[in-house]
């Protein structure tokens, strides 16, 4: 059996049986000990069928008889333009071509992003959050309107990107986008996974971005002080709406709660154990990792407060408010929900000696090195007070 040749089988899906008594015909492709099935979107009574010789056979079915011998001829010629045109092609790329699609070798960025993000989508709410999906949603935007602008297209063929490709959209985003960088590198990251779904299917044989070093951002830590903590929770506001923000913000300063697992908890998520502590239980949308937060007593107050529910804001409502907080009582200080989680970690935890490894799990984070990562200074400056600690006594 000469393995290089192409085969083509028609043949009745008798499982399949609909209404009028009629089965789905299928049609099946073979070329190098692979195969790939697929529906004609042909009907025919099983009995009227004559699998040896491929046809149809009652005088009613010379349609149908017809459309089989259109779909060969139309294998037929992918097959040979595919002999001609590409050094190498499978089955699939045959299916591909059929279909009116590109074949894997001529994939464009465009059409990974799609497959990428469609899975995606069918996953939100069961391994990725709506807000991840969103993102790629908009890497994909903002990677088809630099290939606009850059390239006066709408798409991109894959094996012709290279190195340059992601230096001039670095570029891109931060003169025509003005993006910072930090939200540079996170695109260009979603680009690099658009390249691994590519490279996992097949459509590409090497990274053309393997040697691609995202710019360095040094950012700065912003939280508030020990002082300034004092300052907002004893702070008294006669505008109800930016006390209801100013107590959310405390709460996440002494929980660590990220917006989306504060406008979500409900009562199911706080649990009393056996010496009648409280404890919030709940998933992280972000990472996925499970989540166990003691409720300081100050969190507590405040969730006792509101019947240990929270009330609902939006988080584009939430910071606004905190901008008047912060000028009201005179923070210097952009301040934004985020930044109660950046305080719970560094003034209440770390800057209280809570070991780095209780942290990070209190924070939820996916590994101790991310931990390590955004407290460096705070941690490096908690070093050199133990180590001046440790020469006084050795001294």
């Amino acid at each position: 059996m000469n393995i290089n040749k192409l085969t083509i089988l028609f043949y009745i899906h008798r499982n399949r049986v609909n209404k009028k008594g009629l089965c789905p015909l299928k049609c099946r492709i073979t070329y190098n000990k692979k195969r790939k099935d697929f529906s004609t979107g042909l009907f025919i009574n099983p009995d009227y069928w004559d699998n040896k010789k491929q046809i149809a056979f009652t005088k009613d079915d010379n349609y149908i008889n017809n459309q089989i011998g259109l779909i060969k001829n139309k294998i037929n010629q992918v097959f040979l333009y595919l002999k001609v045109n590409e050094n190498e092609f499978d089955v699939f790329d045959i299916y591909l071509k059929l279909s009116g699609k590109n074949t894997k070798a001529n994939k464009t960025i465009m059409e990974v992003f799609d497959l990428h993000n469609n899975k995606m989508k069918k996953l939100v709410g069961n391994g990725y959050a709506k807000s991840t999906y969103n993102k790629f949603l908009e890497a994909k935007m903002h990677t088809q309107s630099f290939i606009k602008h850059s390239y006066n297209r709408n798409d991109f063929m894959l094996e012709k990107l290279s190195l340059k490709f992601l230096d001039d959209f670095d570029f891109y985003l931060k003169t025509t986008k003005n993006h910072k960088q930090v939200t540079i590198n996170k695109t260009i990251q979603r680009v690099r996974k658009i390249i691994k779904v590519a490279l996992s299917e097949g459509y590409l044989t090497k990274d053309p971005f393997i040697l691609y070093k995202p710019k360095r951002v040094i950012n700065k830590l912003v939280y508030l002080s020990s002082n300034e903590l004092y300052r907002i929770e004893n702070y008294v506001f006669k505008q109800k709406r930016l006390q209801l923000v100013k107590d959310l913000f405390i709460f996440c300063c002494y929980s660590g709660l990220a917006y989306q697992e504060m406008s979500t908890l409900s009562t199911i998520n706080i649990k009393n154990d056996e010496n009648n502590n409280f404890w919030i239980e709940l998933t992280r949308k972000k990472t996925g990792k499970d989540l166990y937060v003691p409720l300081l007593p100050k969190a507590l107050d405040i969730l006792k407060k509101y019947d240990m529910k929270l009330p609902k804001i939006s988080n584009q409502k939430f910071n606004s408010y905190l901008k008047e907080i912060a000028d009201i009582i005179g923070i210097n200080k952009r301040l934004t929900h985020h930044i109660a989680r950046k305080t719970f970690a560094t003034t209440v935890l770390l800057n209280n000696d809570v070991p780095i490894e209780v942290v990070s799990e209190l924070l939820g984070h996916s590994s101790i090195q991310m931990t390590q990562k955004h407290y460096a200074k705070v941690i490096k400056s908690r070093i050199n007070k133990e180590i001046k600690n440790l020469r006084l006594k050795l001294e």
